[in-house]
This record gives structure tokens, sequence and C-alpha cells, in this order.
């Protein structure tokens, strides 16, 4: 599954690229968390999850961000704030890109501001 979440994260990466973000860290872990993807979106920096549900049993990609995940990006953002002190004045945001469906049919949303920190 990690090589599928490495495929949809590079997928996304492009795709934002192509939306004229630019790519800051990638995978950047703390104890408390990963963040798939940190981008910068003009004065804004954005945190960015990108999730994969091959099937919504369990609900969507993007419903599997959970409040309990949104909490554990939070404090790993608050640490890339404190570890990039250049960016630490900019607003941010909680991006998630989600993929959901099986490989011939996937759909895919782009979820800006998809919840607050605080």
């Amino acid at each position: 599954m990690r090589a599928a979440g490495n495929d949809f994260e590079e997928r996304a990466c492009v795709e934002l690229e192509r939306a004229g973000l630019k790519l800051l860290a990638r995978n950047y872990t703390t104890r408390h968390g990963e963040l798939d993807l940190v981008m910068r979106d003009g004065d804004t920096i954005a945190f960015v999850e990108v999730r994969y549900r091959k099937n919504a049993s369990h609900g969507d990609a993007a419903s599997s961000v959970t409040a309990s995940k949104q909490a554990k990006l939070i404090l790993a953002a608050q640490h890339w704030l404190a570890a990039h002190p250049q960016h630490a004045r900019r607003a941010c945001r909680f991006d998630v890109v989600s993929y959901d469906g099986p490989a011939d049919a996937i759909r895919h949303a782009w979820l800006r501001g998809a919840f607050e920190a605080g």
C-alpha cells in the first residue's frame, strides 16, 4: 500500500505544481506524524494530506482525515514551521487531495482549507 501512496503523492504533487504551487517538503516526518506535502501557494503555506481509497465501504478518501488525524497533522505542521522560521509568519492552510475508486475510474478532489488549526 505504501507504493500506491507514493504514486498518489507524486500525482498530487505534479497536479499542485501545475496549479502554481511550489514544493517545499515531501514526507516530512515528526514524532507526531508525517506531512505528505508542504507547498507554497503564493504567500501561503499549504500542508497537504494525500488520501486514496479504492472503494468507499468505509467512507471516501477525504473523510478518512479524521479529527484525530487532523490533530496529528496540525502538530506536525507546527513542528515544520518551528524548523523553518523563515516561513513561520506566513498564512497556513490544510488541504486534502483525495483519490477515490478503482484504477480505471479514479475520482479526484482538491479540498483547499479542508480543516482549520484550532
